[in-house]
């Protein structure tokens, strides 16, 4: 009797252990990314636009799948229309006009594909590149942290009238409509002006809106940029995005779960990138401080830069941090993985080590992998204070090295790759049901 109840309670703790490894990082019974999502989109040809969407689309609209659609410079759903997207269709950004699709505030997208059928968004070239076209901005009237009700976007769009453009209210609520199994390639056109179009931006955008399982490849700006608003993100994907994969700013309140960055060192633009770039403004003046600043709250997060020689990129100075927080904005991420950056978390020169600021910036349950440092002041090279702090075993952090083929299931599968954890050959996975039920 005594033996039995020796291995049940050795069965328990071992299996409560492996269930605590499980749930880090992205999540699923199955990969999820299969079979929507697409590694390689520089070598599929989608086929010639049979249809051209230019200026303003002021009434009602379905896309159809039967048909390749061009967008033909700045396009504006405008006056509360609705955009409707059949799963499967294809819209193709024109290069030479740097075509791009805006969802102006009071209007809507229905683009909602399917996980075999998803709805692309891509470049016109029969040779792809990053910011080969403009990229897809929604606005909504969701509140930002500047002073005033409404901003204007800074991308240099020819809208036919200011409103079209416009962003920010007072309604956290307000729906803008459904991106579900979408892809967007290729984006992030350059301006002299205004520098990089995003592959998706969410400006003003309430938290009825649905954005779930949207991946962003080869942008040459930042892969998501959220402007603001109040909304939940899911089971989102960037792929080497040459600038930040996941940009927030200007007071938004978001939830962030379950998703994806895949970073290469040799794919980047001019500029520092980074997994996730958490800030409140770009100018303090322009801040309304009685309002909500930037708080971000991730969960399941595999943010993982590859490399075929680390230590040899980290040296060069071709790995950044995966993470950036900006002085006022709040941060906080659980049950994540950080693999392979120099170093994992960078905190600005401003934020002072106190217990007020550290209670606005919380690491929980997170597997650091990989990583030349972990949690840093920009700047400064000692991080005792810092390391003592999050190393603190109430907080659960895990610190390890390792390669990608012991620490992720398949990050060399070209076709179908899988970036869930595998820690003694155990996938991450806390789900009971299959996720394509």
């Amino acid at each position: 009797m005594k033996k039995i109840t020796q291995i049940t309670l050795i069965f328990l703790l071992v299996y409560s252990n492996m269930f605590a490894q499980q749930e880090k990082g992205i999540i699923g019974y199955n990969n999820w990314l299969n079979p929507w999502t697409e590694f390689k989109p520089n070598k599929i040809e989608y086929g010639k636009p049979t249809q051209i969407l230019s200026g303003n689309i002021s009434k009602d609209t379905k896309l159809l799948k039967r048909d390749i659609y061009l967008l033909l410079g700045d396009v504006f759903v405008t006056d509360s229309t609705t955009l409707t997207i059949e799963p499967g269709t294809v819209i193709i950004g024109d290069f030479e006009s740097k075509g791009s699709l805006t969802i102006s505030n009071g209007s809507k997208i229905i683009a909602e594909g399917s996980h075999t059928d998803p709805i692309i968004f891509t470049s016109s070239k029969s040779v792809k590149k990053p910011g080969d076209w403009g990229g897809l901005f929604i606005l909504g009237d969701a509140p930002t942290n500047k002073f005033g009700n409404e901003s204007s976007l800074n991308y240099g769009l020819h809208p036919s009238a200011t409103t079209s453009i416009s962003y920010g209210g007072n309604n956290p609520d307000s729906y803008s409509g459904i991106l579900r199994y979408v892809r967007i390639e290729f984006a992030g056109k350059r301006t002299k002006k205004y520098g990089y179009f995003n592959g998706l931006t969410l400006a003003g955008v309430g938290q009825h809106t649905i954005i779930d399982n949207v991946m962003v490849s080869y942008c040459e700006g930042n892969s998501f940029s959220i402007l603001g608003g109040d909304l939940t993100l899911d089971k989102l994907v960037s792929y080497k995005s040459s600038a930040n994969d996941y940009n927030f700013n200007y007071g938004t309140q978001c939830w962030i779960i379950n998703s994806l960055a895949i970073r290469s060192p040799y794919v980047s633009g001019a500029d520092i990138s980074r997994c996730m770039y958490v800030t409140a403004y770009d100018q303090k003046e322009d801040v309304d401080f009685t309002k909500n600043q930037t708080f971000v709250e991730a969960e399941n997060l595999t943010l993982i830069n590859i490399s075929d020689d680390l230590n040899y990129d980290i040296k060069v100075g071709l790995v950044n941090e995966a993470i950036y927080i900006g002085e006022d904005a709040s941060f906080a991420i659980d049950k994540s993985v950080v693999s392979g950056f120099n170093p994992a978390v960078i905190f600005d020169y401003k934020i002072k080590i106190n217990n007020e600021n550290l209670e606005k910036i919380k690491f929980t349950r997170t597997y650091f992998n990989n990583c030349k440092g972990n949690i840093f002041v920009k700047n400064s090279p000692n991080n005792e204070d810092l390391e003592n702090w999050y190393g603190n075993s109430a907080f659960n952090n895990v610190y390890s090295i390792g390669p990608d083929s012991e620490t992720f299931i398949d990050t060399k599968n070209k076709k179908q790759p899988d970036f869930r954890l595998r820690i003694n050959r155990i996938i991450a996975s806390n789900d009971t049901v299959d996720d394509d039920d």
